[in-house]
């Protein structure tokens, strides 16, 4: 187990934190549905408690993410999130304003309204899922920026890292067009996630027809906007290894039969993936979420995994090349990762525990929920 091990093995458990994400972002989904499936008063409260019961998951796994990404790999933190300023910070607000929202929409009185709350919700739906869609494909597109350690002795101005886009980070939109593509891509699936956690949540028949619906709708918006974006990444956008300089190494699917895990978890989680959608769209089951979500988790896990493996280039300064950051030059120490490692086997305790917590909650329902 050597430093290069320590370092994969930490890549890994980003890519399935960030896998994990982006499954959970089912609550951002189902809270942009809100407008659609509750018309209805009573619809809307069960809509809403429902979602209210997992948005903390979301949140907290958010947070996890960002500080394991903090941990494990300071550079990139240092860069992305000081630099991309504005992205980052109007995620930030969308979660923000969740949480401020399920505290305050049930309760008389509040000053703002519950028509404002609801907004708030809907706003995080759209936000949330877009905006974190767009930041994650700036690892394959790159981003305008470089840095350069020798600064810090610089008296006159010891600055780390320079951010080279005007607009913070919120050139990613109109950088390339397969950035937004991908959000909007993210997006659709959340929604479709949503709907198809409310079908196996929520025993009302007009909102599971509506959300059956709903599926449908966002499954094929997804599928138009996601399989042009993976055939891209996988077959023809160019990958980058630093060695002793930057050189094109062909395409990701390279990556794919250097791992051939990946390809595997690819494969079945794509399967899974469709399998839910269709389970939840056209049939009566209601378990298509189970079989959407861990095959998001899939795929997610796989192709941020061939994003940085084996010297891949994972966050490419498109200013200055070679400030491209990779595992190894942007990890924390071989002391720091191998203690981490050994708290990171408390993990399966953890998941443990949010499955528990999730039974829970869903226990509580009553003759709302569907087992």
């Amino acid at each position: 187990m050597d430093y290069s091990f320590y370092q994969h093995y930490w890549w890994f458990l980003l890519s399935l934190l960030g896998g994990i994400l982006v499954f959970l972002l089912f609550v951002q989904g189902g809270q942009s549905l809100i407008y659609t499936l509750g018309k209805k008063e009573d619809d809307l409260k069960l809509l809403i408690g429902s979602l209210g019961r997992k948005w903390e998951l979301t949140f907290t796994t958010l947070v996890t993410f960002g500080a394991a990404f903090f941990a494990s790999f300071p550079l990139f933190y240092t860069i992305s999130f000081s630099g991309a300023y504005w992205v980052w910070m109007l995620i930030l607000f969308s979660f923000v304003i969740q949480a401020v929202s399920y505290e305050f929409i049930s309760k008389k009185g509040n000053f703002l309204g519950r028509g404002t709350y609801k907004a708030f919700l809907f706003l995080n739906g759209l936000l949330g899922p877009v905006l974190l869609g767009t930041a994650v494909s700036t690892l394959f597109f790159g981003a305008e920026f470089k840095y350069d350690p020798t600064n810090l002795t610089n008296a006159a101005n010891p600055t780390f890292s320079e951010w080279q886009g005007a607009f913070w980070g919120l050139e990613a939109i109109w950088l390339t067009p397969w950035n937004v593509v991908f959000g909007l891509a993210v997006f659709f699936l959340a929604r479709t996630l949503g709907a198809l956690y409310i079908i196996n949540n929520i025993d009302r028949n007009t909102i599971q027809e509506g959300a059956r619906r709903q599926v449908l709708i966002n499954a094929i918006l997804f599928l138009v906007l996601f399989l042009p974006y993976l055939i891209n990444l996988l077959f023809f956008h160019p990958i980058w290894k630093f060695n002793l300089e930057i050189v094109d190494a062909g395409p990701y699917f390279n990556n794919l039969l250097a791992a051939p895990w990946t390809l595997v978890l690819l494969t079945v989680g794509v399967a899974s993936v469709l399998y839910g959608f269709y389970a939840g769209a056209l049939t009566k089951h209601t378990n298509g979420i189970w079989y959407a979500g861990a095959g998001t988790v899939f795929v997610v896990l796989s192709l941020l995994f061939i994003a940085g493996v084996d010297g891949t280039i994972y966050y490419r300064s498109l200013s200055s090349p070679v400030y491209s950051l990779t595992i190894y030059n942007s990890s924390s120490s071989e002391f720091t990762l191998k203690a981490m490692s050994t708290v990171s086997l408390f993990i399966p305790a953890v998941l443990a525990y949010i499955w528990y917590v999730w039974r829970k909650m869903d226990a509580k329902t009553g003759e709302n929920h569907l087992s």
